[in-house]
């Protein structure tokens, strides 16, 4: 994660520098020294070209709570408290916020956008959440505000990613995960990435890692804005990303080995055994877990890594909220 090192007097006046050029990173909190503090940014380069010390840091997501809690106390003054109950947390990707708003206040969803422009002035359009359609899980939006366009350029963990929301699917909650991931990757490793998307997770990694990624993805448009994302970071990554286009559970199985496989599977897929088959050192296994299930899984792991004649380690974490308590999980799984 990049971050520009300032002295404490010009923490205030840098500050406002790096969001006036809309490369500040409000989403995580800066750390303090003694004598400097170290403020998250998006884009090193232009940093850099402001004349910055850029240096690369992990620096913690702040709640996303916050966030939202920064909506609810401008609408507090106009909404009742049960209509402050009906309110649901909401996405910026690029320019655009996506938002979830119940039937039940929808009459007031005006005040909703005027306080949406208020917490982030930069937005172009402003969408309602439907429903996800068909085997890409794409959600259906209603323009609201603004520009007419689900397409917009998002900044994450020093890459641009290029999204366009009616044909596929991107999930900018990951944010953390993707830099997490990148962290734990070594330079020279071979990584294959399954249900691999628009790349977020292989543009990041690749970005701070010279890894050779093998990324597979089968929604054609996916794969489309894939190849113009590695073209338009491609001055930036120090590792490569070879796209292919096709079904998982065909392709991967003609492939070799990897270092490290990582599956952010989409709900309802199984492909654990899949990724444990063509992992040598690690896996980083997506899925949605009730609570009450989160060892059986962790029986599954180990039963199909003694079926494939491999022992492991693994550690269970909970990504995010699913449903009431049902969770997104990352089992992180060490062979040998």
């Amino acid at each position: 994660m990049a971050a520009v090192r300032v002295k404490k007097i010009e923490a205030e006046k840098a500050k406002r520098i790096l969001k006036r050029e809309g490369i500040y990173d409000g989403k995580r909190r800066p750390r303090r020294d003694k004598e400097h503090i170290l403020l998250p940014i998006t884009d090193p380069e232009k940093a850099q070209s402001l004349g910055f010390e850029v240096v690369d840091v992990e620096l913690p997501l702040r709640p996303e709570r916050q966030i939202y809690k920064n909506l609810e106390s401008i609408l507090k003054e106009k909404f009742t408290e049960e209509e402050l109950n009906f309110l649901r947390r909401y996405d910026v990707i690029g320019d655009i916020a996506v938002i979830q708003i119940p039937p039940e206040i929808e009459h007031r969803e005006r005040d909703i956008v005027d306080a949406l422009l208020k917490v982030h002035p930069f937005l172009k359009v402003i969408a309602k959440k439907g429903f996800h359609r068909g085997t890409f899980r794409i959600r259906e939006y209603s323009i609201i505000w603004g520009e007419r366009r689900l397409t917009t350029v998002h900044k994450e963990n020093g890459v641009d990613i290029k999204v366009d929301l009616s044909k596929v699917f991107f999930n900018p909650r990951m944010k953390g995960e993707r830099y997490r991931l990148a962290r734990l990757v070594n330079d020279g490793e071979k990584i294959l990435l399954m249900f691999a998307g628009i790349l977020p997770y292989a543009l990041v990694i690749a970005r701070y890692k010279a890894a050779e990624i093998t990324a597979v993805e089968l929604n054609e448009y996916a794969v489309k804005l894939g190849l113009e994302n590695i073209e338009m970071n491609k001055k930036k990554l120090k590792g490569s990303i070879r796209v292919i286009q096709g079904d998982v559970f065909e392709v991967v199985p003609r492939l070799g080995t990897f270092d490290r496989v990582i599956s952010p599977t989409p709900k309802g897929v199984d492909a654990l055994r899949l990724a444990i088959e063509k992992a040598e050192k690690w896996v980083h296994y997506y899925d949605f877990i009730h609570e009450n299930k989160l060892k059986e899984f962790e029986e599954r792991i180990i039963k199909e890594c003694r079926e494939l004649g491999k022992e492991c380690e693994i550690k269970i974490k909970k990504v995010s909220d699913y449903k009431p308590h049902v969770f997104k999980v990352c089992a992180d799984i060490r062979l040998f």
